[in-house]
């Protein structure tokens, strides 16, 4: 990705952080590959999850080519600067995870069922890197809206660890926390995939099957 050289392998103090702006990121609230509203307000009776599993170009395209899924949007979260742009949460500097907002109809899909893709879907035991891209900006986290969200992600964690530690990984290095303020990415990064169908998408797992 666009700056991905960045080598920022730790996260900055709320003092050392970029001051950001007052002004909300301007976007394009029309979902490129449905036509859904990527913004609230949404339909009566969705719910919302959010991940980040590394270059959110490829996360956000896993997640929006599942049934039950509404929209999908990537963006900014879990650092302290007030509305970042993309470079500067490039530079390392904002504390910032690059990171894919879920808004989903539960009756067609479970919660548990968007953890099974996050899990396969990227290397949960690498830190602050996913890959080829380093930086704090790619590192694992579920951020979760409430208690049943958070118990059924270290449920999770839990089996998948199980699974990893019979392959011989590492430990799981992924956040679980409460869901700090989703800041939107620029209206290029929405759906990147869609619209650049060569694009990179940087995302690799590691081969090991989650638990049934």
């Amino acid at each position: 990705m666009l700056f991905g050289s960045h080598k920022k392998s730790s996260l900055p103090s709320a003092e050392e952080a970029l001051p950001g702006r007052k002004t909300r990121m301007s976007i394009d609230n029309q979902h490129f590959v449905n036509g859904h509203p990527i913004a609230p307000p949404f339909p009566d009776g969705l719910e919302k999850a959010l991940f980040g599993l590394g270059c959110f170009w490829g996360a956000e395209r896993k997640f929006w080519v599942l049934d039950g899924v509404y929209s999908t949007a990537v963006g900014y979260a879990g650092g302290f600067t007030p509305n970042p742009t993309y470079a500067e949460v490039c530079t390392g500097r904002t504390g910032h995870n690059e990171v894919v907002l879920v808004n989903y109809a539960s009756e067609t899909i479970s919660y548990e069922q968007l953890l099974h893709v996050f899990w396969v879907s990227h290397n949960p035991t690498q830190g602050m890197r996913q890959g080829n891209d380093v930086g704090t900006q790619y590192r694992s986290g579920i951020y979760v809206f409430n208690e049943a969200q958070r118990q059924s992600a270290n449920v999770a964690q839990d089996k998948y660890q199980s699974r990893l530690d019979e392959a011989g990984f590492r430990a799981i290095t992924t956040e679980i926390v409460e869901a700090p303020i989703f800041y939107y990415a620029e209206s290029y990064h929405q759906q990147y995939l869609a619209k650049n169908q060569t694009g990179y998408c940087g995302l690799g797992g590691t081969g090991v099957r989650f638990p049934n």
